[in-house]
C-alpha cells in the first residue's frame, strides 16, 4: 500500500479523501487542513463518508513531510496564492513524495511552463526524488487526453472545442463564485478571472498540450468574452442572493488559432440561473455537463455529466478531475521521477475497484 496524504479538505479534497479510501493500492496516511476548526477531526467526517477512517486531520504540515509520505494530493487551492501553493509543492517533491495537483495551471503543459514554476520543481526532483503531475479541475480531462482520445475517431478533423456549461447556483466556493468570476457583482466589475491574459495563463497550456499531441504549430493564442446580467433576483441554496442587474452568466473561449482560424477552443458557459443568457448553449438537463465537439468529418459530440454529494453536478465535475490524478499516483509511483503532464500518464482503467465494496 502506498501511504498518500491528502493536503486539503475544500471542494476538491474532499473528493480527495474518498478517491484515496477507495483505491486498492493506496493507503490515507494523514490529511492537512487550514482551518482550525477542522484540527483533529475524522478524514471520514470531512470527506461526507458517513463512516470513521481513523485518521484525524491536522494542521502541522512539518511532521506529516518529516513522516516522508510516498504520495501527496495537492488539494489546496492555488487560484489567488499561486507562489504558497508552488512552494508546498516543491517541499512535497524534494521529499521524495509523488505529488498530484490541480493547483499550478502554468504547469499543465509543463514542457512550455514559465521557468518560475518549471526550474524550482525540477531542481526539488533531482534533489529529493519525487515527481509532479498537475491536471485541472474544470475538469483537465475534459481538455486533453477525452478530446485527443476523440479525434482519433475522425476520418478529418476541422477543428476541436472543449466546452464546460454548469450552473454555478450549487458551487460550494463562493468567494471564486462572487469575486473571481465576478456572479453577483455590478457589470462594471472586473472579475481577475476574466482579466485580460488570464484565461490564456490558466487554460492556454491545455491549448498547448492540445496542439502538440495533434502535431500543429499555433500562430497565436487568443481570448474572447461575453458577460450578461440577471434580469431577475435569484436566491441560490448555497451562496445566498443574486441581486437583479448584477452579472449573471459568462462566456468566453480560450482560442488556439492554426493557419488563422481558431482550431482548438476551450469553451465556458457559467450561469448562476439557467434563465440567464438561455440562447447560449446549455446542458441537457440544465445543471452542467463537459461536451467535447470534433467538427470534421463525421462530426462527433460527446457530453459527459457527473454528479456527486446527492446529485451535485459541480461537486461530480471535482471528483472527476480527482479520480483522473489520485489514480495516477500508483503509475507515478512506479515511474522515474519527473515532471509530468497529461501526454505522458495513460488514461487506465479502474484497475481493482469494479464491483468492490468499501468497509
Amino acid at each position: 500500500m502506498i501511504p498518500t496524504v491528502v493536503w486539503g479538505t475544500g471542494n476538491v479534497g474532499r473528493a480527495a479523501v474518498r478517491a484515496v479510501d477507495a483505491h486498492p493500492a493506496l493507503a490515507l496516511a494523514a490529511v492537512l487542513v487550514h482551518d482550525p476548526g477542522k484540527v483533529g477531526r475524522d478524514a471520514g467526517e470531512l470527506a461526507g463518508l458517513g463512516r470513521a477512517l481513523g485518521v484525524a486531520a491536522t494542521d502541522d504540515v512539518d511532521a506529516v513531510l518529516a513522516a516522508r509520505p510516498r504520495a501527496v494530493v495537492y488539494a489546496a487551492s492555488g487560484d489567488i496564492r499561486p507562489d504558497e501553493a508552488l512552494a508546498d509543492v516543491v517541499r512535497a517533491v524534494r521529499g521524495g513524495a509523488v505529488v498530484v495537483t490541480p493547483a499550478l495551471y502554468p504547469l499543465y503543459d509543463q514542457r512550455n511552463a514559465p521557468p518560475e514554476f518549471r526550474d524550482p520543481v525540477l531542481a526539488a526532483v533531482e534533489e529529493g526524488g519525487g515527481s509532479l503531475f498537475v491536471s485541472g479541475v474544470d475538469p483537465g480531462w475534459g481538455n486533453d487526453v477525452l478530446p485527443l482520445l476523440i479525434s482519433g475517431l475522425g476520418t478529418t478533423v476541422d477543428a476541436i472545442r472543449c466546452q464546460e456549461i454548469f450552473d454555478y447556483s450549487t458551487y460550494e466556493q463562493e468567494d471564486s463564485v462572487r469575486h473571481l468570476v465576478g456572479m453577483g457583482h455590478p457589470m462594471e466589475y472586473e472579475p481577475l478571472m476574466l482579466a485580460p491574459s488570464v484565461p490564456t495563463m490558466v487554460w492556454g497550456g491545455q491549448i498547448r498540450l492540445m496542439a502538440r499531441a495533434l502535431g500543429v504549430e499555433l500562430d497565436e493564442i487568443r481570448e474572447t468574452l461575453e458577460r450578461r446580467a440577471l434580469d431577475a433576483t435569484v436566491t441560490t441554496r448555497t451562496m445566498g442572493v443574486f441581486e437583479a442587474g448584477t452579472q449573471g452568466a459568462v462566456r468566453f473561449e480560450v482560442q488556439g488559432i492554426v493557419g488563422g482560424e481558431p482550431r482548438i477552443v476551450v469553451e465556458h458557459v457559467t450561469r448562476i440561473h439557467p434563465s440567464c443568457a438561455p440562447d447560449w448553449p446549455t446542458p441537457p438537463d440544465g445543471a452542467g455537463a463537459h461536451r467535447v465537439i470534433v467538427e470534421g468529418r463525421p462530426h462527433i459530440e460527446v457530453t459527459v455529466e457527473a454528479t456527486d454529494e446527492g446529485e451535485n453536478r459541480s461537486a461530480g465535475g471535482n471528483a472527476t478531475a480527482v479520480g483522473r490524478l489520485v489514480n495516477a499516483v500508483d503509475w507515478l509511483v512506479d515511474a522515474a521521477p519527473g515532471l509530468y503532464d497529461a501526454l505522458d500518464i495513460p488514461l487506465r482503467p479502474a484497475v481493482g475497484k469494479l464491483g468492490r465494496k468499501q468497509p
